[in-house]
């Protein structure tokens, strides 16, 4: 089996891929000078999730190649939760995490997990969308959860496998894809590009 990059420094994508039996390496390209994955004018969220999987995947293969490195498939993805149309990222701060979870009490957001990879100068993409309905949740609800911390580093401002758990009153779709890393497609897009799991 070979052996890949990825192009994501998260702890739940590598956990996702060990869980896959798939033998990874992180691979970060230099820091960019401008904002995070920034959505274009105009741009649907839908797309901009694809985008921006895609950007990462060549970013990567590209500081591959300039690092001169073992040539080896290089997997990236993004998470964007998407409600009403709006891409709502991770929190900059608390008063933002409290915003954006305040959107999300009581209603039925999408979750896009795009994946990308390059693999001989190829480039393999899918994408997986999930439906989530969150219970009402108090401002108690909103206050604690943000103390743990957990809210920051989150599209969405929660962790579905963590304490946000809770908050979820239904899922319809992939549950490892609200996680970061959706399991069937990328199981599915490692076939396309010739790596076979154990």
């Amino acid at each position: 089996m070979t052996a890949i990059y990825l192009a994501s420094r998260s702890p739940r994508r590598r956990e996702l891929l060990t869980q896959l039996g798939i033998e990874h390496e992180v691979l970060l390209p230099p820091p960019a000078a401008g904002p995070d994955e920034p959505q274009l004018p105009g741009e649907p969220a839908a797309d901009y999730v694809r985008r921006t999987a895609r950007e990462k995947a060549l970013l990567g293969a590209e500081t591959m190649r300039l690092r001169q490195l073992e040539e080896r498939p290089l997997l990236a993805a993004d998470t964007t939760v998407i409600l009403d149309g709006e891409v709502l990222g991770k929190p900059v701060d608390r008063a933002d995490a409290v915003r954006i979870l305040q959107k999300l009490s009581g209603t039925e957001h999408a979750v896009h997990t795009a994946v990308a990879m390059v693999c001989r100068g190829q480039l393999y993409e899918d994408v997986s969308i999930t439906q989530v309905r969150f219970r009402i949740l108090s401002q108690r609800d909103i206050e604690r959860y943000c103390d743990t911390g957990e809210p920051f580093d989150k599209a969405g401002a929660y962790g579905i496998q963590g304490l946000g758990g809770v908050f979820v009153q239904h899922i319809s779709g992939s549950f490892t894809g609200v996680m970061g890393l959706p399991l069937y497609e990328t199981s599915r897009l490692l076939a396309r590009a010739g790596i076979l799991l154990p």
